[in-house]
């Protein structure tokens, strides 16, 4: 490492003010920085140091994602041989590696535009490039389908960077979180190819791994089904194992649920956004059950879907998400309640998450101008007192 470091500074001029790639600046500083922390250091004012800074943050979500990741690449593989009747004579390698080669180029191509989308940016505004697309652009091939078209992909992830992101000044002035921007971009733009029975079972193999299904086959979401009003053919164990058809990183409980340890353990998600999100949608989704106006029970609403993945990955982003303690919590819980009344009250919308989250975005600065004038008022009462 130290070679690389000697190598980095020996051509660091190059691209400094006055330097013959100075052009190149921003791309070189995004380089060098990804690799080590930046060297600078405040020349004015007081500021807390601390160990850890944006990218390095940035870095340990998307360590929490591997495991849904990882596990989603195996389902892929799974559902494919379980539709195609080979499950029994597929070995756990074979599933993976037909699911790595399905889900690889979404990851590169959400990257590969994103961060090309970035660094133009970045070079024609004159402005460090930001770090902020590190996790957006993993998230994003993680919550849509796996038969989801590349140029589709390719085409809303440059709408939710651009549209969703840069215009508002870039990261941490985004209103709203921009992979799930990118997600509902798909959803209105191309329903076909984000919803109904064909989109969630990759159907065809892929350098001799995986089956090559029939022609018009289809395979519902356990939610889809609800939607549909017909009975759910998907145990208890399955949801929560994540052995159900689903988009890429949603289906796995478990998975999703080591993700969710790592970002309690570390400070960086916060355990009140998570936690009301449940709390809302468990109390909601009670309240529908006692009325019988949904056909599964409260807690299979909590495991289905985009549910836990919204929970954990989506709702606690630090940009998009109330700041207050006590926002967090109404925050969370008004997304947990939101996401099953739409689920419940929309048969033709059976996830509701995505829209929940990105209502709440739009209300995260209001809860806390509330918060906070309530606790401005609160103090001078005490003042008068």
């Amino acid at each position: 490492m130290s070679a690389l470091r000697n190598y980095l500074n020996k051509v660091k001029p190059n691209f400094e003010e006055g330097g013959k790639l100075h052009a190149f600046r921003s791309l070189f500083d995004g380089f060098e920085t990804f690799l080590y922390v930046p060297n600078d250091t405040a020349k004015t004012g007081v500021h807390i140091h601390d160990a850890i800074d944006s990218k390095r943050i940035m870095s340990m979500v998307v360590i929490a994602l591997m495991p849904a990741m990882l596990f989603g690449m195996y389902n892929v593989g799974y559902q494919n041989a379980l539709a195609a009747g080979t499950l029994a004579s597929t070995s756990f390698c074979e599933m993976f590696i037909f699911g790595f080669l399905a889900v690889l180029p979404k990851i590169l191509v959400s990257y590969i535009v994103g961060l090309g989308i970035e660094f133009a940016w970045a070079q024609w505004k004159g402005e460090e490039i930001q770090e902020g697309f590190l996790v957006s652009g993993i998230l994003i091939p993680l919550i849509v389908p796996v038969n989801c078209p590349l140029w589709i992909l390719a085409v809303a992830v440059a709408f939710a960077v651009i549209i969703g992101k840069e215009i508002f000044g870039g990261t941490g002035m985004n209103i709203f979180n921009p992979a799930l921007l990118c997600r509902a971009f798909l959803f209105f733009a191309y329903p076909t190819k984000m919803s109904g029975d064909q989109v969630w079972v990759a159907n065809e193999s892929i350098f001799g791994f995986g089956n090559t299904l029939p022609d018009g086959f289809t395979m519902a979401t356990p939610l889809g089904q609800v939607g549909a009003g017909t009975e759910v053919t998907a145990s208890l164990n399955d949801m929560i194992l994540g052995f159900i058809p689903g988009s890429i990183g949603e289906t796995s409980v478990i998975a999703i649920a080591l993700g969710a340890i790592l970002l309690l353990w570390t400070g960086i998600a916060s355990w009140k956004t998570m936690l009301s999100v449940f709390v809302g949608g468990g109390l909601m989704a009670c309240c529908f059950e006692s009325l019988g106006m949904t056909s599964i029970t409260w807690y299979e609403h909590l495991v289905l879907g985009g549910f836990c993945f919204g929970a954990v990955f989506m709702a606690t982003d630090p940009v998009t998400s109330c700041r207050t303690e006590c926002g967090k919590w109404i925050y969370g819980f008004i997304i947990g309640a939101m996401a099953v009344i739409i689920r419940v009250m929309n048969p033709g919308y059976p996830e509701g998450m995505m829209l929940a989250i990105l209502l709440m975005n739009m209300f995260a600065p209001t809860i806390d101008h509330f918060v906070v004038e309530r606790n401005i008022s609160k103090r001078q009462k005490r003042i008068k007192n």
